[in-house]
């Protein structure tokens, strides 16, 4: 395992070293024609993606101590905190954008303007808690909806409450878990994407499909969030039951990607044509098994640890990307069903993800979330 883990990773690193030359400032996402144009410019400085090549680039250097990686993680976060004092549209991704960011500046080098900054995106999310729901608002246009990638934003809420001392931040983030894990967990351990409810009762209305293809369907990136999300809710809580419910939507995903050489598809309940990988799923999802591996016995953990392997091998033979030609170092991800102009190409955060996995592999990964 060593050797193909250290070949990755060196170029990672050198493929990081690489596109940083030529972003020159830019927010990558998506490389069309194989090169990443500014997502900022593109979709604006509050569009959720934002924060990975930050936190890549924290990633890599909390694992060299290359300064350039710094420098440049830096100046990715002081164009990201433009946004804090520009855009209407505060939405629950803001711990994408600062966790990744601002917060990891501070886990490196305990920056106080960067601690300042994480502490008000954690305010930011806890102004969006429905009380009567018990859940945290996704977006402002849908003042009743709460999608599964929350519960990777919802780990700002607990590190503010770690770095203050006051539990209501922690709270807030695991009423809303509870919220989650009753509503879009469904009994065979596999999860949808948006639930709605009734922004002045609380009161649940229905499964919507998302980024899915349809309201019953599984998305394949909503379980990998599940799973890496509830493992990590359980770090912060030690509350068995969200434990006991990222194995359970582990155990479904790990069956789903049986059949598929270990890269999941798009949508596991999708029709046999077209048929859609996702990597970028696998990559997380692969970080989210070595995180659950962390917290069960031996014999768990080292299930789990394989089936992460696994994931990781199958996907770099088939969509890593090493060359200087194009961008990106992971293809194959489908950010969703329905947006073919998205189908199989490489993603920001299929590479963040891939890297985070490789270093946990090597003990060496920076603890973001």
């Amino acid at each position: 395992m060593a050797d193909w883990v250290d070949d990755y990773l060196q170029r990672v690193i050198e493929k990081v070293a690489v596109e940083m030359q030529h972003l020159d400032g830019k927010t990558p996402y998506i490389p069309y024609d194989g090169r990443y144009s500014d997502v900022v410019v593109e979709r604006g400085a509050d569009w959720w993606t934002n924060g990975f090549w930050g936190g890549l680039l924290w990633q890599v250097y909390s694992a060299t101590k290359r300064q350039p990686f710094l420098e440049t993680a830096i100046i990715q976060e002081k164009r990201l905190n433009r946004a804090l004092a520009t855009f209407n549209d505060i939405h629950h991704d803001v711990g994408f954008m600062w966790l990744l960011t601002a917060v990891a500046h501070y886990r490196v080098t305990g920056d106080q303007q960067a601690y300042r900054t994480g502490l008000h995106a954690a305010n930011l999310l806890a102004g969006r808690f429905n009380i009567e729901g018990q859940f945290l608002v996704a977006w402002n246009d849908h003042p009743g909806w709460v999608i599964i990638d929350s519960m990777m934003n919802i780990q700002l809420l607990y590190w503010a409450s770690q770095q203050t001392g006051d539990p209501r931040f922690k709270k807030i983030a695991t009423h809303h878990a509870d919220t989650v894990a009753q509503y879009l967990v469904r009994e065979d351990g596999s999860v949808g994407h948006i639930a709605s409810f009734d922004a002045d009762t609380g009161q649940f209305i229905e499964l919507l499909a998302g980024q899915g293809v349809s309201s019953n369907s599984a998305w394949g990136r909503g379980n990998a969030w599940a799973i890496y999300g509830f493992a990590l809710t359980y770090r912060q809580t030690k509350n068995q039951k969200y434990l006991r419910l990222a194995e359970k939507i582990a155990q479904y995903f790990s069956q789903q990607i049986e059949q598929s050489n270990h890269i999941p598809l798009a949508d596991f309940r999708a029709p046999a044509e077209p048929r859609l990988h996702d990597a970028s799923a696998g990559m997380i999802a692969a970080c989210g098994f070595l995180e659950l591996a962390l917290w069960v016995d031996s014999k768990q953990s080292i299930e789990y640890t394989m089936i992460a392997k696994k994931i990781l091998h199958s996907t770099a033979q088939q969509y890593g990307n090493w060359g200087e030609e194009e961008d990106g170092i992971i293809g194959g991800g489908t950010e969703a069903y329905h947006r073919p102009a998205t189908y199989e190409v490489p993603l920001i955060y299929a590479d963040y993800f891939f890297t985070e996995a490789l270093l946990r592999l090597k003990k060496k990964a920076l603890f973001i979330w």
